[in-house]
């Protein structure tokens, strides 16, 4: 896959607000939403705090930095783009 890395950061916005929505849905459904629901919102939420970590170390460093951060940010990219596509996980 190749990665857009100027993008990147609008979509951990979009992501943020989709987890955002998710967590005021599965509190608004009260008890009713289940153990599951919440723990969906915390992985969310947890690999969503990983990859713009790892975004925001990637645009501190300098260019020669950079390569050695790629593996890293893309491993975190890829969690939790599997996570939104994959909800039962």
């Amino acid at each position: 896959m190749e990665f857009e890395f100027e993008k990147m950061e609008s979509q951990l916005w979009d992501w943020r607000l989709r987890i955002d929505r998710l967590a005021i849905e599965t509190h608004k459904a009260g008890g009713g939403a289940g153990f599951d629901a919440t723990m969906r919102v915390d992985e969310l939420k947890a690999l969503h705090a990983i990859a713009q970590a790892r975004h925001h170390e990637f645009w501190a460093v300098g260019d020669l930095k950079r390569l050695r951060l790629i593996p890293d940010l893309e491993g975190a990219w890829n969690n939790l783009l599997a996570a939104f596509a994959d909800p039962g996980r």
